[in-house]
Formats: C-alpha cells, structure tokens, sequence
C-alpha cells in the first residue's frame, strides 16, 4: 500500500481498535492459480502470545484451500470515509479529495476445523455482535441436528498477524483552518460514514 508520511499511522493499539470497530474485512489470498477474495467479519484475539484474525469461510468457497497451506494472507479493514470538498477549506486554491481510514493485516493463515474450534469461533461472533443482553441469539437456540450440519458446512481459520500497516487520510497536509472546515462539514453530513470520519479527525488532532 502506497502510504505518504504525513498519513502513516503506525500505533499498533489504533489500528487494533480500527479492526475492532470495523470488523468486515477483504480477505485476499494470492495462489498461483488465482487471487482468491472473500468478504467476511473477523475477531482480533490472542492466541499464545501471538495476535491472530479470526473468521470462517463456507466450506464450498474454495478459498479455504489456500488458506490450508498457510499462504500469506492480507485481511483489508475500511474505516470511515467520505468525500471532501475544496469549498470546506478556508485555503485556495485546492482540489476535492478523499479522507478515510484503512488497514492492511499480513500473515500466515492456518485452519480451525475441529468441531470444537469452529463452535467455539461460532459463539464468540454471534456474542459480539448479537450482545449479552437477555434477548440475544445464541447458536444453542438451533436444534442440535440443524446447528451440527450448519457447523460442518463452514470451515474456520486464523491469520496470526505478522505486518500491521495503516493510512489514516485525514487533512494532515492541511492547514488548521482547513481541517476544522472539513471537520465542520462532515459532522453536520445525514451519513454516519461521515460523521464517524469527522469524529476520527476530531480525535486525531
């Protein structure tokens, strides 16, 4: 990834918190066959000091194969991000441009296709983004029979994360009139897309 300095963020526990909150990643495997993509949510978790992504793939997507061989993975997290206008600036002249917030995470790949380890990956999905309250759904609901082939129809896998790259395009370059314009414009935007990225850029100084 092209990455100027003035965008580079290189604080492992923001890009951590970045995956965290926006945990729909693309998942890009290259074989020599094919590149192999997928669009799937992935949990950052600790697994014997290491930090891996964790997720599962549909067994019938073929991409789990070069994922059984450990090929170097990247997983793709989009943050916020909005268009930005040079009518936001209090500086000219300028042109329109594109802030948002991206990270790339790199590394080996292996499989979690025991029963136990694809349950278990299962439930901790389900609770982070069903909650703990009283009303949420829990694989335990399903009928035994229904929620065991359910489970062998998917295959789960981890990427332990060996490079962590960051661009938060956020006006750096800007002067500072010029981002409290555009920060002005995107918090008053009806997307949260461009709220959330107003908020970024508040938070980030």
């Amino acid at each position: 990834m092209y990455v100027q300095d003035s965008f580079a963020e290189m604080d492992r526990n923001k890009l951590l918190a970045l995956i965290a909150q926006y945990p729909f990643a693309t998942v890009i495997t290259p074989t020599a066959a094919e590149l192999c993509v997928s669009h799937v949510p992935l949990l950052v978790q600790q697994r014997e000091g290491r930090t891996v992504l964790a997720g599962h793939l549909a067994r019938a997507n073929k991409h789990w194969r070069a994922l059984e061989v450990g090929a170097p993975t990247t997983a793709i997290f989009h943050g916020p991000h909005a268009y930005v206008s040079p009518r936001w600036y209090a500086t000219s002249p300028a042109v329109p441009t594109w802030n948002y917030a991206v990270v790339h995470a790199t590394g080996p790949t292996r499989l979690c296709n025991e029963g136990e380890d694809v349950a278990a990956l299962v439930r901790e999905l389900t609770e982070r983004f069903e909650g703990a309250g009283s009303g949420a759904w829990r694989p335990e609901a399903l009928p035994v029979d229904f929620r065991a082939s359910l489970l062998g129809a998917i295959v789960g896998f981890e990427i332990a994360l060996e490079r962590l790259e960051g661009k938060f395009k956020l006006s750096q370059n800007r002067s500072a009139a010029d981002r409290a314009g555009v920060i002005a414009e995107l918090g008053t935007d009806r997307s949260d897309a461009s709220r959330e990225l107003a908020a970024l850029m508040r938070s980030a100084g």
